[in-house]
C-alpha cells in the first residue's frame, strides 16, 4: 500500500510539521518535509533542507511529492501560484492562503464576507496613523501586514512615532505597502474556532475553545470554552464556518476571535494550517487537527471531531528550564503526572520559545486545568 499511497510534502520544519507525521503514517500516507535548517523540530521527516523563499528549492521539493501543504504561511504567493501552474496540488491554495499571509487582505475579505472585525484602516504614513489613533480613544494596535506571529509585528501605541521604524522600512522596500491599524478592543477573553475543510467541500468543526495569552503568546487552551453566553459560542462557530467557506480554504483553519465586554464577537487573526489552539485535540478529540489536516489535503473523508472527554486543557511549555536538562524535566513530569500527555518539540531551551506542551483530559475543567498547569510547571 505504501508504494502506491499519496506523498504529502510539508514546507516548514517546525513542531506543526512534526505533529503531522504520526497521523500520516497511521493513514498509510507518505510524508516529507522541507525544513529551513538541519536539526529542526520535524528533522526526522525532513528529506530536504532549504530556503522556502527560493523558487528553485521549492520547485525541486514539489517534484518529489504529490501534494504541498504548510507548517507556516510565509512561502511567497508567487512561488505557490507557479506550482499550481505546473500542475502541482497546493493546499490551502494560494488564493485562500493570501488571507492568512496579508492582514490587510484578510480584513478586506472578512468585511466582504460580512464577518465582524475591529475598526481598522491601512495607513502609509505617521499622519494617517495619528488621525486614526486620535479618533479611537488615543490608543490603537498597529500591525505589520505580513510576517507577524506570537506577538511579533504587533505594537500597542498612543503616538504614531512609536512605529516610525516600520514606516521607514516600508519606504525602503521597493514594493512599498501599508501598516494595519485597529481599534484597541476591550475584550473579556479570546476564543478560537478550528475548522477542517477538504477540496470536495466536506467540513468539520471542533468545539470553540478559550485561549489564554501571556506576553503575546498562547499559554493555555481550555476546551471546550466555558459557557458564559451560549449565543456567543454559537456565533463564534458560525463565523468559523463562514470564513472557511468564504475563503475556500482546504486543510485546517483557525479563526481567532475576541469576545468583547459589550457582547460582540470580533475576528482577530486567521491561520490556515494546524494551530496552537488545536493541540488539545491530539488527546481531546476523536480526530485531531493534525489528522484531519492530513486527511483534508489528501482529499480523504474527514474524521469525527467530538471530544473524547468532557474537558481538555493544553498548556504550552514556554522557554524550558533555566537550569538542568529538558530530559530530566520530562522524566520528572512523566513520573509525577501520569495522567498528563507530554509533548516535546525537540527544541533547545530559550526564553519565551514554545518547546513543548502538556494536555490533560477529564470530567471537570477546573480539575483538568490545575493538573495541566502543574505538569507544565515542572519545566520552568
Amino acid at each position: 500500500m505504501a508504494n502506491d499511497s499519496i506523498k504529502i510534502g510539508v514546507i516548514g520544519g517546525g513542531q506543526l510539521a512534526r505533529m503531522m507525521v504520526p497521523p500520516a503514517i497511521h493513514l498509510g500516507l507518505r510524508i516529507s518535509v522541507l525544513a529551513e535548517a538541519a536539526g529542526m523540530s520535524a528533522a526526522r521527516a525532513a528529506d530536504a533542507v532549504g530556503d522556502y523563499r527560493d523558487p528553485e528549492t521549492v520547485y525541486a521539493f514539489a517534484e518529489t511529492v504529490d501534494v504541498i501543504t504548510f507548517d507556516h504561511e510565509h512561502v511567497p504567493g508567487e512561488i505557490l501560484r507557479e506550482l499550481e501552474a505546473r500542475g502541482k496540488q497546493v493546499h490551502p491554495r494560494p488564493d485562500a492562503l493570501q488571507f492568512a499571509q496579508d492582514k490587510i487582505l484578510m480584513r478586506e475579505k472578512l468585511e466582504e464576507l460580512g464577518v465582524p472585525v475591529p475598526a481598522w484602516a491601512k495607513v502609509a504614513d505617521e499622519a494617517a496613523l495619528q488621525n486614526f489613533i486620535d479618533a479611537h480613544g488615543g490608543r490603537a494596535v498597529v500591525k505589520t501586514a505580513r510576517g507577524g506571529y506570537d506577538g511579533k509585528g504587533v505594537r500597542v501605541v498612543s503616538e504614531a512615532a512609536e512605529v516610525r521604524d516600520w514606516f521607514t522600512a516600508l519606504a525602503e522596500d521597493a514594493r512599498g505597502g501599508f501598516l494595519l491599524v485597529e481599534e484597541l478592543v476591550d475584550f473579556v477573553r479570546e476564543l478560537s474556532q478550528l475548522v477542517a475543510r477538504r477540496p470536495s467541500g466536506e467540513i468539520r468543526t471542533w468545539p470553540v475553545v478559550e485561549t489564554i495569552q501571556r506576553d503575546g503568546v498562547c499559554a493555555e487552551v481550555l476546551a471546550p470554552a466555558p459557557v458564559q453566553h451560549a449565543s456567543t459560542l454559537d456565533e463564534a462557530a458560525e463565523i468559523g464556518l463562514k470564513v472557511a467557506e468564504g475563503t475556500g480554504v482546504t486543510g485546517v483553519l483557525a479563526v481567532e476571535m475576541f469576545e468583547t465586554r459589550d457582547g460582540r464577537v470580533l475576528v482577530n487573526e486567521l491561520a490556515m494550517r494546524p494551530h496552537n489552539s488545536g493541540h488539545f485535540s491530539i488527546e481531546g478529540s476523536v480526530t485531531s487537527q493534525f489528522e484531519n489536516h492530513i486527511r483534508a489535503v489528501a482529499d480523504l473523508p474527514l474524521g469525527d471531531t467530538s471530544m473524547t472527554r468532557p474537558a481538555a486543557v493544553m498548556v504550552n511549555v514556554l522557554g524550558g528550564p533555566s537550569e538542568g536538562t529538558m530530559l530530566a524535566r520530562y522524566q520528572q513530569a512523566l513520573a509525577e503526572h501520569p495522567a498528563a500527555k507530554v509533548h516535546s518539540y525537540d527544541k533547545q531551551s530559550r526564553p519565551g520559545r514554545k518547546v513543548g506542551h502538556v494536555t490533560v483530559t477529564g470530567a471537570d475543567l477546573e480539575t483538568v486545568r490545575a493538573a495541566a498547569v502543574a505538569a507544565a510547571a515542572v519545566f520552568e
